[in-house]
């Protein structure tokens, strides 16, 4: 079979136990818009929030579901232990950290990795974030920022940069990444922790801080152990069905334990765990967001997928209300 290559991150999801705290720090505090206030369709009592660019554009993602009894996380190895996410230049940095210091976000420095200009913070559940500088970038273009947000255009996010995924044995990732995925290694530089070794880039599609996985090995840390502030998958984009339907049948092929084919509405998906455990979910560019809600209406109501509408009634007594109209 003769794939395209898959074009880089589409969305990354992780868990909150506070839904209401959630909405106010990633809209009013990032900035991000909410694109779709709807339910995990495998667990239909949990919201599942998804805060994006104006519209929801492949690549700006960045997704949670509540799952309001979640204790606190553990970090350790076998996780995706960061995501980054993308602004304009290295002048933007300097206006969030103003921005953080006004709103008593935590966060470090500016500091340089891997040849970009970065500033690590955290949110309100110790989810790890950093904003990565899109000075230097040429390879997949970012998103458009939602014109009502409260952060200046010129500093908005634009979604999603690498994510770093922290393993036990590097290797066995590595061979997902390169023999299968198809990305290819660019760079490395140094681990953060002493005497471990250097985190190596891998690419795909057309590269850059849109396209990027980050694979850090470390032997000083016990495996994680998930909860709020974790995150629970990184899905990465394929260009339509037709191109999904294929990475199906070459994990079958390979006999590779996955979900096969699954039916999301807002874009259709697989997934599977590479050897360290880690969630990977392949998912289409579209349909996208629009399909039930108009553009200037995104994420002010509960949405759910035609498949679900006949439960509307016993799905929404379960939810805690959650106001998204302000």
């Amino acid at each position: 079979m003769n794939f395209r290559p898959l074009k880089g991150q589409h969305h990354v999801s992780a868990i909150t136990a506070d839904a209401e705290g959630n909405y106010k720090f990633y809209t009013k505090i990032l900035g991000l818009r909410l694109v779709k206030k709807t339910v995990n369709q495998d667990d239909t009592s949990v919201y599942h929030l998804f805060y994006a660019d104006e519209r929801g554009n492949p690549g700006t993602d960045l997704t949670f579901f509540e799952i309001p009894r979640a204790g606190q996380t553990r970090y350790g190895t076998n996780s995706i232990s960061l995501t980054s996410l993308r602004v304009p230049d290295d002048e933007s940095l300097h206006y969030w950290i103003n921005r953080f210091d006004a709103h008593e976000v935590r966060h470090d420095g500016i500091e340089e990795r891997g040849g970009r200009k970065t500033l690590s913070f955290r949110d309100f559940e110790g989810q790890r974030l950093m904003l990565v500088s899109d000075e230097n970038n040429k390879g997949v273009k970012g998103g458009n920022p939602w014109n009502k947000s409260p952060v200046p255009n010129e500093h908005g996010i634009r979604g999603l940069g690498p994510v770093i995924l922290t393993v036990g044995s590097f290797e066995k990732t590595a061979a997902v990444l390169t023999q299968i995925l198809g990305y290819r290694q660019t760079s490395q530089y140094p681990s953060v922790a002493e005497g471990q070794r250097d985190i190596v880039v891998y690419e795909t599609g057309e590269g850059g801080t849109g396209a990027e996985v980050h694979l850090e090995e470390r032997t000083d840390l016990p495996a994680e152990r998930p909860g709020r502030g974790s995150i629970h998958h990184v899905a990465f984009r394929v260009e339509n069905t037709e191109e999904l339907n294929k990475w199906v049948e070459l994990l079958k092929e390979l006999k590779i334990p996955s979900s096969g084919f699954v039916e999301r509405y807002y874009f259709r998906s697989l997934y599977f765990r590479e050897p360290n455990g880690i969630l990977f979910e392949l998912a289409t560019d579209g349909p996208g967001f629009e399909g039930d809600e108009p553009f200037e209406q995104l994420g002010e109501n509960l949405a759910l997928p035609p498949y679900l509408e006949n439960q509307r009634e016993s799905i929404e007594a379960k939810l805690k209300p959650l106001d998204t109209k302000e």
